[in-house]
């Protein structure tokens, strides 16, 4: 299974396209969408839907895999990162994926093995299980653990879906 995980922001967007073979994790692909911080927010938003649909087409993911909105301390940084995250929604709809979401402390439990790690822990763990660093700003390696994050809970999503199947056919 190939995942496209993306961590959504209006000044960089993270994605990385991660495998899993033989219990081994692998990044094939991972970088930041970066628009111009001097335009206005809707080319900031475009340079990412550009940059978004260009990474579906290349490398043609099963699914994808988005940090889910959290709190935030601002209500105007919540609105410019719900902006993005909502792009992101967009151009994996329009590419007919399925989303799968993980609230950051998912994310670092499921990596870092404590949902209270911090980025350098969740860094260096995505290095270990990588069997190397990934070159990239920070946000492409917040993108790789949200696509591991999905390879690690794949399984519970399989499972939940056979069984509302078998449920649907009882009907």
């Amino acid at each position: 299974m190939k995942v496209l995980g993306i961590d959504p922001g209006s000044r960089s967007t993270g994605w990385a396209v991660v495998t899993r073979e033989q219990g081994r994790y692998r990044a094939l692909a991972a970088g930041a969408i970066r628009p111009p911080t001097d335009g206005e927010m809707p080319d900031r938003l475009l340079a990412i839907a550009e940059g978004l649909t260009g990474l579906l087409r290349l490398h043609s993911p099963d699914v994808v895999a988005i940090e889910a909105i959290f709190a935030h301390k601002s209500s105007t940084s919540a609105l410019i990162l719900g902006q993005a995250r909502g792009v992101a929604l967009l151009c994996a709809a329009q590419a007919g994926l399925r989303v799968f979401e993980y609230n950051a402390s998912t994310i670092k439990s499921s990596v870092a093995g404590s949902g209270r790690a911090d980025k350098e822990a969740v860094g260096r763990m995505v290095a270990v299980l990588l069997g190397g660093e990934v070159s990239g700003p920070h946000d492409a390696v917040d993108a790789v653990a949200i696509a591991m994050t999905h390879h690690a809970h794949a399984h519970r999503h399989a499972a939940a879906e056979r069984l509302a199947a078998a449920v649907k056919a009882r009907r």
